[in-house]
């Protein structure tokens, strides 16, 4: 018998030895996971950082079911890069972050650029959806947006930092946010109107804004030889 236990006993203990070697070995696999996981979260950052993202609205909906009343929200966003670039995206999910995701999603899928001169619009142009209107008008450096908050949110993430603007109609946040994009969808550039009609340039735009034109792109260019 005591030749049975000693003989049980190594063997025991060597068995003990191979699960603990085992389960390290697993722990090591886990934790090269999880620092794979964590490159792809900062990536994720990273991208969310380059862009603007401004929750337009959140609301509450609901679906009458055989059982009741299913809840669920819903977010109007707008994401731009600041730089021209825009789009505003609507996300319906059963939790507020879940839609605000969709949301912005949604938006990037929906991107266009916006022409824009030294910072404000390049003519006065009128937008509308459904029952909502918006004017917009280029305005001198240092005006700012003077804009409600809908349409606050879509030109400063499209670049837009001194327009005058005015909402008229419809109050509802979705119309004015579509709207506004209506009006900025709308905008051309000088040669593309000149282009167009078969005139000169110059015959088109006025000269003030033809030379804020070339200051802009010559400010790029410099910009670029010091780069």
């Amino acid at each position: 018998m005591a030749a049975q236990q000693r003989n049980n006993g190594p063997a025991a203990t060597g068995r003990r030895g191979e699960n603990s070697t085992n389960d390290s070995g697993r722990g090591g696999n886990d934790r090269g996971g999880r620092r794979g996981e964590g490159r792809g979260r900062n990536n994720q950052e990273a991208e969310k950082s380059a862009f603007l993202e401004r929750v337009v609205s959140i609301n509450r909906v609901s679906k009458v079911v055989k059982g009741g009343r299913r809840f669920s929200f819903t977010a109007l966003v707008v994401v731009g890069d600041g730089d021209g670039t825009v789009g505003v995206g609507y996300g319906k999910a059963k939790e507020v972050p879940s839609a605000i995701s969709k949301g912005v999603e949604e938006a990037k899928k929906n991107f266009f650029r916006v022409p824009r001169i030294q910072g404000t619009v390049v003519h006065p142009v009128q937008g509308h959806d459904a029952a909502g209107t918006v004017l917009l008008r280029p305005a001198a450096p240092g005006t700012g947006v003077i804009a409600g908050g809908p349409v606050r949110a879509v030109l400063e993430c499209a670049g837009v930092h001194d327009v005058l603007s005015k909402s008229l109609g419809s109050t509802n946040a979705i119309n004015i946010v579509r709207a506004t994009v209506d009006a900025l969808q709308r905008l051309e550039e000088p040669e593309a109107v000149a282009a167009r009609r078969g005139l000169p340039v110059e015959d088109v735009a006025p000269a003030a804004l033809l030379r804020a034109q070339a200051e802009g792109r010559a400010a790029a260019r410099a910009e670029k030889v010091g780069a």
